[in-house]
């Protein structure tokens, strides 16, 4: 084991070089990228009120489920502490405080801060939310942390982060897109850039697999083949509310998601599809008879989930969150 690890840092110090040459495409400017302030309602101004006002009704037309998948994007946002901390704890990130590593993390989570905190900040405004039970459930979630299969390995973290950035960019994307149907365009402008971001972040973290494939292509292979085995699973799958279990929440909060078609079993398989093709997986050479047998298995893998995904039914279960006000 200990020779993996020391393998796996070698790599890692390998593609820091990469990384940091290519960083600021996948990172805006701090003084230049958009806040949250540039989207609500300003406090300092004589309209302010009035803004709320129209803010409100525009949420009005918000469906049910789309403010529960709105509310559970939101504390997924807001659950950073625990992905930050859990990225600094994967084999030669945090070996140099001040290391290209240390820095890619922290710029990352200072980005994806700003999600959270304009999603919090609009239900808030909203009126549609009890904030109590929305704020107990986003305490729920970073004091719980999460169990996402990758160990400290920085293959599969990055492997994982790779499909869980496209997973979100799908999502904020789809309910931008539902928003500006339900007549509410500010909210679809705010998911449309949370989004934006979420693409960025994708490219980066399949930019780093890219890399590791090129000089580890069988550990890489067996790292992707191992967590594909495991499936994804979401960063919230702990969500839940309060007098509720860990993870009892998250069911529901997969199906308001699936009956909207925001994130569906499909899409799964897209992303699938698309980390194959990007990583060049038919054509990876320099493969053992292991790694040739995990390409394999990821090869097929497509067609087998969407025969899965093809034969799973619409949830219709009805469930009323704490979180959602009336």
């Amino acid at each position: 084991m200990h020779f993996f690890e020391e393998k796996r840092k070698e790599v890692m110090s390998h593609i820091e070089p990469h990384m940091l040459e290519k960083m600021f495409e996948y990172l805006k400017p701090i003084d230049t990228i958009w806040q949250p302030s540039d989207f609500l309602p300003d406090a300092s101004r004589s309209t302010f009120f009035s803004e709320i006002k129209e803010l409100q009704e525009s949420a009005k037309g918000l469906s049910y489920d789309l403010i529960a998948v709105l509310v559970g994007d939101t504390i997924t946002e807001e659950a950073l502490p625990t992905y930050e901390s859990w990225l600094t704890m994967v084999e030669g990130v945090s070996d140099n405080e001040e290391g290209g590593w240390m820095k890619w993390t922290r710029h990352w989570t200072a980005e994806e801060n700003r999600h959270g905190d304009l999603l919090n900040k609009y239900l808030y405004l909203s009126g549609r939310v009890n904030m109590r039970m929305m704020e107990v459930s986003t305490q729920y979630l970073i004091a719980d942390g999460f169990d996402i299969g990758t160990g400290h390995d920085p293959y599969r973290n990055f492997i994982y982060t790779s499909f869980q950035e496209l997973a979100t960019n799908v999502s904020h994307r789809r309910v931008a897109s539902q928003a500006k149907k339900d007549g509410d365009a500010l909210l679809s402008k705010m998911c449309g850039v949370i989004a934006g971001d979420e693409a960025r972040h994708a490219k980066a973290y399949k930019y780093f697999i890219e890399k590791i494939f090129e000089v580890d292509p069988n550990e890489a292979m067996l790292a992707f083949e191992d967590m594909m085995r495991k499936k994804i699973v979401m960063p919230a799958h702990f969500l839940r509310e309060v007098g509720l279990k860990i993870g009892q929440t998250f069911g529901h909060f997969t199906d308001a998601a699936e009956r909207l078609g925001i994130y569906t079993a499909l899409d799964y398989v897209d992303i699938l599809k698309e980390l194959i093709e990007d990583w060049h997986i038919e054509s990876a050479t320099g493969l053992e008879e292991n790694g040739e047998k995990a390409r394999d298995y990821i090869m097929n893998l497509p067609a087998r989930l969407l025969r899965v995904a093809e034969r799973m039914k619409n949830p219709m279960l009805e469930y009323k969150f704490s979180w959602i006000n009336g």
